[in-house]
């Protein structure tokens, strides 16, 4: 072994370290990846920044923005909305219609953009229902992954492995190639979580305060869901006095909420020479408070009968928030912070929340307990819930917030204002164009990609903005940066060298010996790292044992495939796993329990299928 390859290699260990340790961001890791090729001359520096210019990389950044566009059009709620109205509220049913649809939907959009979607969708089916989400949320993971294994863009690893052909100037995998093995992965996988797996799930209550349904008729109020906080009766109109301190003051100045801990709302200007009122208006740290003015605020009746003495205010009188006012104009909303959000150990002061998203927090809750201190100072965590108030435009804005926090209660008013856009037709109409280019192989794949994701530009469904804000740039630079690693690999000779010891080890037990071993150790690293980096690091290894072993490199890079999409036993195996870890109130071990025998059988029935489609 050469002095390269051993550095090489210490490189690779050292990088799966970190990715198991989750002590630095997978980007950072990427980057330092980069760097550290180039330092130390394994690569030059345009080998080392090849990925970036890599149809793969390129091609995942478009499909990020094709699926935005239908997120944002509203067709995938649509279909979502839809699923009550088919699967009733029989638990085996609702179990039956949510993996199905969902993996659908995985095969053409981001696995975790669909799952983001589907998550308080499905949590108000269990309430519904009066199902515990946790026999629900999990299978919506799991059906999200294998759906994955349905067709060329259900996942980065299928393009991946379709690519590396390419590469070695072979036919890559057509856009329905994986669609045969995938049908009947999808079928294993439906009928174990009916059969065993619902079984094996945890009866939990879900880490979430509350779970809703989506149906207008049967979802709560704004004030009831301001009840199931305890803040109905704590909303008061305030009139500024002439000789109020805060005249002249902005909010931010005023610091009424760490003053008193009260919120305010929203600011109606009414001064003596005018018959009525201006219309109310949302607020921000600078909004100034002039005299005469009307707050509307939010906080303990003690709390504001002090702040109004001390500042010189009038209390005109209390109403129930969720009013007729928060109806026409403000919302109500409870959101989930997410996996990775970056507002996860951070407090709201320091996310610049208010500023950020133009909406005012009102109450938190942590496993079911409302924190009742200084929200401004609490530091967030993954799973908590938040109630914020803001303009119906601002909540809409929210809703499409995906990266950060899933809205999860979903107030009736919010409900009846989310309708499909006119846009929706045309976003349709661009994904199936998209499909049938790479089904025709009439453009590549990246070319399919990016003429559909310029088109949702072009026609108005999302804005440039939105498209730049929906690409997880965090993945887009992971991949970018572990396919240099990938050709460090082989350029030093690690891809032979590892091959070698396999196929040596391998001597006379078969080709089938070959795939158990590749989707094993696919699948490992799959449970810790990401799937689209083990990938790249596994399948230039199956190309090189199919050569040597002399059998067909489709089966073995198929076989590749599959095993990374099988990222079951962990919460941390894949961000859809962690997505529904709090909300479902799951441990650690509930995914190796309910996972385990799902790899085994998908194991086997890899061996008995992927040689039938694609014979050795």
């Amino acid at each position: 072994m050469s002095n390269d390859l051993a550095l090489v290699f210490f490189i690779l260990f050292v990088t799966i370290a970190l990715f198991v340790s989750d002590r630095l961001r997978l980007d950072l890791i990427a980057i330092l990846v980069i760097l550290t090729l180039i330092l130390t001359g394994i690569l030059t520096v345009p080998e080392a920044l090849a990925g970036f210019a890599d149809s793969t990389v390129i091609t995942i950044a478009a499909l990020f923005v094709v699926g935005a566009g239908l997120f944002r059009t509203g067709v995938a709620d649509a279909i979502g909305n839809r699923i009550s109205d088919v699967a009733g509220t029989n638990e085996v049913r609702l179990l039956v219609v949510i993996m199905v649809v969902v993996a659908l939907l995985s095969a053409v959009l981001s696995s975790t953009g669909t799952t983001a979607i589907f998550l308080p969708v499905v949590i108000s089916l269990a309430w519904t229902a009066k199902v515990r989400s946790s026999k629900l949320l999990m299978p919506l993971a799991y059906a999200s992954l294998v759906g994955g294994m349905l067709t060329l863009i259900g996942t980065p690893p299928n393009i991946v492995v379709s690519d590396y052909l390419a590469s070695q100037g072979l036919e890559p995998f057509g856009f329905f190639s994986f669609t045969p093995v995938g049908l009947v992965m999808l079928a294993i996988t439906v009928i174990y979580m009916v059969v065993l797996g619902r079984r094996l799930l945890p009866v939990r209550t879900a880490r979430v305060a509350s779970t809703q349904p989506i149906d207008a008729s049967d979802a709560p109020s704004l004030g009831q869901l301001a009840d199931s906080y305890g803040l109905s009766q704590q909303v008061f109109r305030l009139r500024v006095r002439r000789n109020s301190p805060l005249v002249g003051k902005t909010l931010a100045q005023s610091a009424l909420t760490t003053r008193y801990g009260v919120n305010v709302l929203d600011i109606q200007s009414w001064p003596p020479d005018r018959r009525q009122p201006s219309p109310p208006r949302s607020v921000g740290p600078e909004s100034y408070i002039d005299e005469h003015d009307f707050l509307r605020v939010q906080g303990d009746s003690e709390a504001v009968t002090r702040m109004a003495r001390e500042q010189s205010l009038g209390i005109r009188d209390a109403e129930e928030l969720g009013g007729r006012f928060l109806a026409e104009e403000q919302g109500l909303v409870e959101v989930i912070v997410t996996p990775r959000s970056r507002l996860d150990g951070r407090t709201l002061k320091e996310a610049d929340f208010r500023e950020k998203y133009g909406v005012t927090v009102l109450a938190l809750m942590r496993r079911g307990e409302r924190l009742a201190d200084d929200l401004s100072t609490i530091t967030l965590r993954f799973g908590d819930t938040l109630l914020v108030q803001g303009s119906w435009e601002q909540i809409a804005l929210l809703d499409r917030e995906r990266r950060d926090m899933v809205v999860v209660g979903q107030p009736r008013e919010l409900i009846e204002r989310r309708k499909t856009t006119a846009k929706a037709p045309l976003a349709i109409l661009i994904m199936l164009g998209m499909l049938v280019l790479m089904t025709t192989g009439v453009v590549s794949t990246v070319t399919a990609s990016l003429m559909a994701a310029a088109a949702m530009v072009l026609v108005g469904c999302l804005s440039m903005e939105d498209a730049y804000t929906s690409i997880s740039w965090e993945s887009i630079i992971l991949i970018a940066g572990m396919l240099p690693l990938a050709t460090a690999l082989e350029k030093t000779g690690g891809i032979d060298f590892i091959a070698t010891r396999l196929t040596s080890g391998l001597a006379g037990a078969g080709p089938l010996a070959a795939m158990a071993v590749l989707f094993l150790l696919t699948s490992l690293f799959s449970q810790f790292i990401s799937n689209t980096a083990t990938t790249v690091l596994v399948a230039p290894i199956a190309y090189q044992m199919a050569i040597s072993l002399g059998v067909s490199p489709y089966t073995l890079l198929m076989t590749v495939a599959i095993a990374a999409s099988t990222a079951f036993a962990t919460p941390i195996a894949s961000p859809v796993n962690t997505l529904v870890f709090s909300p479902g109130g799951y441990r650690f071990a509930d995914y190796s329990r309910v996972g385990v025998p799902l790899l085994v059988l998908i194991l086997l029935a890899t061996l008995a299928v992927v040689p039938i489609i694609f014979p050795l």
